[in-house]
């Protein structure tokens, strides 16, 4: 087969995804690697049928990649995840609408286009967890534990766009992180953002059957086929405190490989995946 994976400059020197674009290419499949970021690009001579049988995005929110991927998907190429499926999750407002109205658990959110609006978040909802619309990788996340925190809080997310705040949800430190390999569940204890100086042994622990059903509602609700989602685990039971597509996949036993043989299976697939219709939303 002949890919083209699409890699952000976050990621230009990560084992996830160089590994599994090293593992295809010992396994005699042609993989190009594009730096959407750094590269001029030909748009109608690079997307045009035929050049690669699969397009594979990993990719920072906002960054430059997803309108690649974007691109060819509307002229009927087939891409990983499927491209209508990313933009959705990685607007974390978006996200947050579309699985609290699907029955996934995920915290009460609030929207706010300037940090001074968060002021307005009732008193009740305190503690809160404040982070950027687009964020990624535990970037600038921050843990605010009164009103009067909001400020100092609101002076660090300065730059940062749109923001989200939310309840925060009392735990011990730890995140769960359940990554889908196509259906193929693996769940990780992380470190939480919010704590980064408690010890946190980090490692794959025992799926349950709740946790299970939850990480394969979201793969159906958003359409994803490589994905992660972070849970934290409350008095009320789970919550979904975010979504990533095409994640680190640490922690899980012979990541790359695995991978590596989930995007030959999707991209050997990828025919009978419906084309994008430009015109159709791409939440809906």
């Amino acid at each position: 087969m002949r890919l083209c994976f699409l890699v952000e400059e976050h990621y230009r020197d990560d084992g996830m995804p160089l590994d599994v674009v090293g593992r295809l290419r010992s396994w005699g499949h042609s993989v190009d690697v594009l730096l959407p970021g750094s590269s001029l690009i030909a748009m109608p001579e690079l997307i045009r049928a035929g050049t690669h049988d699969a397009w594979v995005l990993k990719t920072v929110s906002g960054g430059p990649g997803l309108s690649m991927l974007e691109s060819a998907a509307a002229v009927g190429l087939p891409t990983i995840n499927d491209a209508r499926s990313i933009r959705p999750v990685r607007d974390k407002a978006v996200a947050a609408t579309v699985a609290r109205s699907r029955g996934i658990p995920v915290p009460p959110t609030y929207f706010a286009a300037t940090p001074a609006l968060l002021a307005r978040v009732p008193d009740e909802h305190y503690p809160l967890v404040v982070k950027p619309c687009d964020g990624s990788s535990g970037r600038s996340v921050h843990l605010v534990s009164s009103p009067g925190q909001l400020a100092d809080t609101g002076a660090l997310l300065r730059g940062e766009g749109y923001l989200l705040a939310q309840p925060y949800i009392p735990n011990s430190g730890a995140d769960l992180k359940v990554y889908s390999i196509t259906g193929e569940l693996h769940a990780t204890v992380r470190r939480s953002p919010l704590h980064p100086g408690r010890p946190v042994l980090e490692r794959e622990v025992p799926l349950t059957t709740e946790l299970a059903r939850l990480t394969a509602k979201v793969g159906e609700v958003f359409g994803l086929d490589l994905f992660g989602v972070d849970i934290v685990e409350g008095p009320e039971g789970p919550m979904v405190v975010d979504i990533n597509d095409f994640p680190s996949f640490r922690q899980v036993p012979d990541a790359v490989d695995r991978v590596a043989r989930a995007v030959l299976r999707l991209a050997g697939s990828a025919g009978d995946r419906a084309p994008m219709d430009p015109e159709r939303t791409l939440v809906g």
